[in-house]
């Protein structure tokens, strides 16, 4: 089926795209997270906080990406490359980063311009912590986008939302 190999091509390079922007987003809040515990030179308790909800959903992200990528490879017939797994994967990630993503922008004011602002410290990392944040969850929708299709596609053929990613 045609749309198998586009599965079979394009499952890597998302999940792979998840990990990497997923990776420069761990890197950025890691490193706004340890700047505020020990210098405490956040602008509010929100920016602080939400800048930790990314690091934590940076983290899921790149673990869980990086299992889904590997099974994908390694054990293509495991419970892992179900639509089902797929689906209880990505909606929660999509929960997040909607959360984490929205709430960041909400912080920033939609974002900063540094050249004219004194009240945040980190601007740029900000900025970009924001930008990926969105980046990913584009990833993230696309990704849910095409499982949710493929359920369609599996409970008319009769197996359900439990049938395989690929036949």
């Amino acid at each position: 089926m045609a749309f198998d190999n586009h599965m079979r091509r394009g499952h890597p390079i998302v999940f792979g795209l998840l990990v990497f922007f997923s990776v420069i987003e761990l890197a950025i809040s890691a490193f706004l997270t340890a700047q505020f515990n020990q210098h405490l030179n956040y602008f509010n308790t929100a920016e602080r906080d939400r800048t930790s909800f990314i690091l934590f959903t940076s983290i899921w992200t790149t673990a869980l990406s990086a299992l889904y990528m590997f099974s994908f490879f390694a054990m293509p017939s495991s419970v892992l490359n179900s639509v089902a797994s797929h689906i209880a994967f990505l909606l929660p990630t999509w929960i997040f980063w909607t959360a984490g993503a929205a709430s960041i922008t909400s912080v920033l004011g939609g974002g900063l311009n540094c050249s004219n602002q004194t009240v945040f410290v980190y601007c740029g990392q900000l900025n970009a912590l924001e930008g990926f944040a969105w980046v990913i969850w584009v990833l993230v929708t696309f990704a849910i986008m095409i499982v949710a299709i493929r359920a369609v596609v599996s409970a008319r053929r009769g197996d359900g939302v439990g049938g395989p990613l690929i036949e």
